[in-house]
């Protein structure tokens, strides 16, 4: 078991361990260890704090920190509404013979920015369009055309008449006309090509963000109220 000298504990391994007193009252939870004092915490709700002198400390047993002190004692080191010190007051509620000394943090936000990589996609399509071309060509077709030569009214020499008796008999003719039609056919070829590039571009942009420092006020006039 640790004695209640200071040099004989571990006083990092005494933070969220139990305090009790010399008849083993409840002491609260010790929060922070400072240089002569060591604050304590009582109670879920309605939690209320002390500030307990090292010089008060017994023992220590690794698991239970033992104080020459009663509740009665306790009271006089509660932390009040008037006076917090919130882990960072070395002084108790009751001392006003001497000197105090008040720690008080002073914060500030540092801005620090960083990179990291995101992905923009793009899509390239490509799909057929349809277009109407119009291409002129020259084409040849055969026309019929029908002369008539009128005749004197004289019979045929019998030689001409034949065998062939014309009011009995239908005659016909084939003529065959010539033309041209257009034949169409379609031919794929490469009309251009595409080339995609992808290269990085450096480029230096500002970043405009705001911090929040801390500063000290003070009000004097409190000591004339």
């Amino acid at each position: 078991m640790s004695k209640g000298n200071g040099n004989d504990i571990d006083w990092d391994n005494t933070v969220k361990k139990e305090a009790i007193g010399l008849n083993g009252e409840d002491l609260g939870e010790v929060l922070e260890v400072g240089k002569t004092h060591i604050i304590t915490q009582k109670g879920i709700i309605n939690r209320k704090r002390y500030y307990l002198p090292k010089k008060s400390v017994a023992s220590f047993n690794g698991s239970v920190l033992k104080l020459n002190m009663t509740n009665n004692d306790l009271e006089e080191y509660k932390e009040t509404e008037g006076q917090k010190f919130e882990g960072y007051s070395s002084f108790k509620s009751s001392d006003m013979t001497k000197e105090l000394e008040t720690k008080i943090p002073v914060m500030a936000q540092h801005l620090e920015v960083s990179k990291r990589l995101i992905e923009n996609k793009f899509k390239i399509i490509k799909e057929p369009i349809k277009e109407i071309k119009k291409v002129d060509i020259d084409l040849t077709h055969e026309e019929l055309t029908i002369e008539r030569i009128p005749f004197k009214n004289e019979p045929l020499p019998a030689s001409s008449q034949g065998n062939d008796d014309f009011t009995q008999s239908k005659t016909e003719l084939v003529i065959q006309l010539k033309r041209e039609e257009p034949v169409i056919k379609k031919h794929p070829y490469v009309k251009e090509e595409i080339i995609i590039r992808k290269k990085p571009v450096t480029e230096t942009k500002t970043i405009t963000e705001v911090v929040v420092n801390e500063r000290i006020n003070y009000d004097n006039n409190l000591n004339n109220k």
